[in-house]
């Protein structure tokens, strides 16, 4: 298969015509467009600071369906204790430079470049990119932030200071998910951190079969809240 550049249209050629390890475009830009039809096709960027724009549809692909989220006896007593004070859309900004520090400080990378994060920013500017927050007192010590069209939520990234506040959020997430009837969460890459909280891989191609369903639901858009 070959490698493709993108021409200043915001379109994409097929997802199954990604190279073996997912990759199927470079170049473009991430303006709004883009960004959406990419998601919607079943496509996101993942680069690093001094590459080109990659755009990758990987096979196969993780996803959390929300019913499967597992709620571990652990996780459940924390949330049940109420050690947290969960928030939703309060602090995008602050959430998305939380997880580009964290993976810089932990050198995974810088993939959340300045670009990327002023692109989600203008996103969630126009009601489709979200954040979860966890606080502990005023502090921010934990979120997460994706991007939502149709009956999928496309996770991004997640970080934490403090023990289980990513976790927290993600539960709040889910139930907030299950509540709105959406169909999965798109967590893009396989990990073990996913995959202990109910992840699974599936074929691309069942994974494009089941997004080109959910993208026939209506987008929740605007300002979410936590009922």
């Amino acid at each position: 298969m070959p490698l493709y550049k993108l021409p200043k249209e915001p379109v994409f050629p097929e997802p199954e015509e990604a190279l073996e390890g997912g990759l199927l475009a470079i170049g473009g830009d991430l303006c709004p467009e883009r960004l959406l039809n990419a998601y919607a096709s079943g496509i996101f960027p993942w680069y690093s600071e001094k590459d080109p724009i990659m755009w990758w549809s990987p096979d196969p692909r993780m996803v959390l369906f929300p019913h499967k989220f597992k709620r571990h006896k652990n996780l459940r007593r924390t949330v049940n204790k109420g050690i947290f004070k969960v928030t939703i859309d309060s602090a995008f900004d602050e959430v998305i430079e939380n997880c580009a520090e964290l993976r810089k400080n932990q050198d995974e990378g810088t993939w959340i470049t300045d670009d990327m994060k002023n692109a989600y920013k203008e996103l969630h500017k126009m009601g489709f990119a979200h954040s979860v927050e966890t606080w502990k007192d005023t502090e921010l010590v934990g979120g997460l932030y994706g991007v939502s069209l149709g009956g999928t939520f496309f996770g991004e990234s997640m970080f934490h200071k403090v023990s289980d506040a990513s976790k927290v959020a993600l539960w709040h997430l889910v139930d907030l998910l299950i509540k709105w009837d959406f169909d999965m969460i798109d967590a893009q890459q396989e990990t073990p951190h996913l995959k202990s909280l109910g992840a699974e891989a599936i074929e691309r191609k069942k994974f494009l079969t089941l997004l080109k369903q959910s993208m026939e639901k209506p987008t929740l858009r605007g300002k979410w809240e936590i009922s």
